[in-house]
């Protein structure tokens, strides 16, 4: 059987496993539809790649197929090709074997953006900034990400051959890179942030975040940390059972973490905390954002229900629906939703009703004014639907659109590459600043390279133009409004004046990186963490911990 022919059984496997899977419990008239469609499919594809008038690639209209079949459920429920399961195998173990580096591409260009601590890259000699111009011998101009990435990867122990330019060098470098089975942790981060008070940042929820949460707190504690701040800002999910593992070390064995209902009465399941717990009197604040989701909603919101930790933060993304994995026909896998899952007080927090579309197809968020009140162990008033909505909201201010173009540009990675050749050390994360000499100097750098950028006030400038000449106002208001548009009119060195705060803190991280890889620049980003600090906070006023959690009644 050849591949096209393999690949449309696959597909029809997949379209017959869901028609099967949602009706479980239909009537028998929905099977004989489910039949009668199926049938149809083959017979309309196969006509299709037979007979239609120009030539058609059959990988592509069965990717097609499956992407319309699908798009009718929710954006979780996917067909995973065996060619993509180690990238799937990565989310929920955090290995995979390669080199341990992150690259992107710029231009037509393949650049190494992070090359990890410790790991084969870095070891061999490859930058921050190298530009990878061959991979064994193969050119990557004009390749995608992906491809080069696939080409990184391989067996352990196995080599591959770099051709790197690099700048400030006129000859490339050829490296030879050993590939090694690359573990990523899940802690990122864990260091005190004030007397008494340990940190931990959790990157992700696969099958090692329960014990690397455990060893932080663990060592933290014998450091004197007496309360904790557990990061999930930014932490998409994993496991469930890491969340529930996770909840355990700081709640009683045989506490109800999260229960699971779905279709299918014999898949509903309740997960409760099975061991001894590590420590359930030390004050927690955990801190989200829309970034947390599943996973750590999980945490953050099982730990709110039973009132055993303060929230802080931002709403978090709202994602209550569990998935289950499948295996279809030639080693590909299909990801279907297959219940919702439920914390402690009851509620489920999924934010978007996906069986409930507009007429274009597309799909809200549950307004509040929809949603129904539980209540914590305590009594304290919270909702389902929406996410997680902290104990204690804390805003952070938007970045300046020049701050956000001088990442987009990469202006401030490339001024961390530059400054990174020109000083062989640094002071360590928490102690390192900018001189007013290396700020005049990224200035420079950035005004000799230029930069295009727009400031939202001045979009609203010409908006107000329009709306008072419309109004007949732009006459008797002309000589406020010339004045008031000199005043914000597009000037880079005095922008990068106005906004040198946010700058220089993202300027300062990004050359921490450098110097000390991704767990310096943790430590050095949790120095003016506005976040952070509301939780140091909390954590050392008792009165307020106790009050915010009811635990004083």
């Amino acid at each position: 059987m050849d591949k096209r022919a393999k690949r449309l059984t696959s597909i029809l496997i997949i379209i017959s496993f869901t028609l099967v899977l949602t009706s479980a419990v239909a009537p028998d008239n929905r099977d004989f539809k489910m039949s009668r469609n199926y049938q149809i499919f083959s017979s309309v594809f196969r006509e299709l790649s037979e007979f239609y008038v120009d030539s058609t690639d059959v990988d592509v209209a069965f990717d097609n197929a499956v992407e319309g079949l699908l798009s009718g459920y929710d954006p979780y429920t996917e067909y995973i090709p065996e060619e993509e399961l180690t990238d799937f195998k990565y989310i929920t173990t955090g290995e995979y074997a390669g080199i341990g580096a992150m690259i992107s591409r710029r231009g037509n260009s393949i650049f190494v953006t992070e090359p990890y601590e410790h790991m084969p890259a870095q070891k061999a000699g490859v930058r921050f900034g190298d530009e990878i111009v061959e991979i064994d011998g193969e050119k990557m101009e004009g390749r995608e990400v992906s491809y080069a990435s696939s080409k990184l990867r391989g067996q352990p122990n196995t080599e591959v051959v770099l051709l790197l330019r690099r700048e400030g060098q006129k000859k490339l470098l050829k490296i030879k890179v050993k590939r090694e089975l690359i573990v990523m942790d899940q802690v990122q981060y864990a260091g005190m942030v004030a007397p008494e008070t340990g940190y931990i940042y959790l990157y992700s929820f696969t099958d090692k975040a329960f014990q690397e949460v455990r060893r932080a707190t663990e060592q933290l504690k014998a450091q004197g940390a007496t309360r904790l701040i557990l990061d999930l800002r930014g932490n998409g999910g994993g496991l469930l059972t890491e969340a529930v593992s996770i909840c355990n070390l700081f709640v009683n064995k045989g506490e109800i973490i999260v229960s699971t209902r779905g279709r299918v009465p014999t898949w509903d399941r309740i997960y409760r905390t099975m061991r001894a717990p590590l420590d359930v009197e030390m004050p927690l604040v955990v801190l989200t954002n829309n970034g947390s989701a599943s996973s750590s909603e999980i945490v953050a919101g099982a730990l709110q229900d039973l009132d055993r930790a303060v929230i802080v933060g931002s709403r978090t993304y709202g994602k209550g629906l569990v998935q289950t994995t499948r295996e279809v026909a030639y080693n590909g896998m299909l990801k279907v939703t297959t219940a919702k899952y439920y914390i402690p007080s009851g509620r489920c927090i999924q934010a978007i009703d996906y069986t409930n579309r507009n007429e274009d197809g597309s799909v809200g968020r549950i307004p509040d004014s929809l949603t129904t009140v539980f209540v914590t162990r305590h009594g304290r008033e919270v909702r389902d639907g929406g996410g997680i909505k902290p104990d204690v909201e804390v805003q952070v201010p938007e970045l300046s659109n020049l701050s956000m173009q001088l990442m987009l540009d990469n202006h401030i990675a490339d001024y961390a590459n530059l400054y990174s050749r020109q000083h062989t050390s640094i002071a360590p994360p928490r102690d390192f600043s900018l001189t007013e000499e290396d700020y005049k100097s990224f200035k420079a750098f950035v005004s000799q390279r230029g930069v295009d950028y727009n400031l939202r006030s001045r979009q609203e400038m010409k908006n107000l133009k329009k709306l008072l000449e419309y109004e007949g106002f732009m006459a008797s208001a002309k000589e406020e409004y010339e004045a008031l548009e000199r005043k914000i009119s597009k000037d880079l060195n005095h922008d990068l004046d106005l906004f040198r705060p946010e700058i220089e803190r993202l300027l300062r991280q990004e050359i921490v990186l450098r110097y000390y890889y991704q767990k310096g620049e943790l430590e050095a980003s949790v120095i003016d963490d506005e976040c952070v600090a509301e939780a140091v906070r909390i954590l050392s006023d008792k009165a307020r911990y106790q009050a915010i959690l009811h635990l004083d009644r």
